[in-house]
């Protein structure tokens, strides 16, 4: 009877270590899917495993080096620098979009934000400031602050990602320093095939910035 129990025992053992490298490994090869520098939460993975798998394998994933911890519950799978010989910083984008999935928040970068994304300035603030639709809230990540503003519907409720960028972006311009902006830099920043929807879902904007977005996507065509 004991000798048995005792191979129970050990093929409950056996089974369970199974189990747990096998949720480490389905999870790491759908994080390695979405590419370096995805940054996610467990919610990002609960439709498939149990809330405890999911945790139990980010925390080893952690402790074996193959995913990073950015901030309180959201890793990411870092790039890594051969020039600098390190890991590169989080991408802040990504930390938001993580961020508001967990919580089903809708966002989108304020101004400077929305500038840095478009390669219209290549200053990182301290403060990465997005508009969201939830509370007020701030990230430390390392020597920056990833922080949320309450903001009214009309500054979140875009269907696409890219309109808000694009209006937060040409809104910190302004009128008269949007002009002086070649098109050609914002255009190689976008999807150009998704003008005409970009088009449509920006409509309700302020006159002349909805002038410069039809400029931006019907100049040349």
């Amino acid at each position: 009877m004991k000798i048995l129990e005792k191979h129970v025992f050990f093929s409950r053992k056996i089974y369970k270590e199974y189990t747990v490298q096998s949720v480490e490994n389905k999870i790491l090869s759908r994080i390695y899917g979405r590419g370096k520098g995805w940054a996610f939460s467990s919610n990002d993975f609960v439709t498939e495993f149990n809330r405890n798998q999911v945790d139990n394998a980010l925390s080893d994933l952690t402790k074996d080096g193959k995913i990073r911890r950015v901030c309180r519950g959201i890793y990411d799978c870092p790039k890594y620098s051969i020039l600098l010989k390190q890991q590169l910083s989080p991408d802040f984008d990504q930390v938001a979009q993580a961020l508001a999935r967990k919580f089903n928040w809708r966002i989108q970068p304020s101004g400077e934000a929305a500038l840095n994304l478009l390669g219209l300035s290549t200053q990182v603030p301290g403060r990465i400031i997005y508009l969201s639709d939830g509370p007020n809230r701030k990230y430390p990540i390392g020597n920056y602050t990833l922080e949320f503003k309450k903001s009214a519907l009309k500054d979140v409720g875009f269907k696409h990602k890219e309109s808000g960028l694009i209006v937060q972006a040409i809104k910190a311009l302004g009128k008269d320093q949007a002009s002086k902006i070649p098109i050609e830099n914002i255009r190689k920043q976008l999807d150009m095939s998704k003008g005409n929807q970009i088009i449509k879902d920006t409509k309700s904007v302020t006159s002349w910035i909805y002038d410069y977005i039809k400029q931006i996507y019907t100049e040349n065509k």
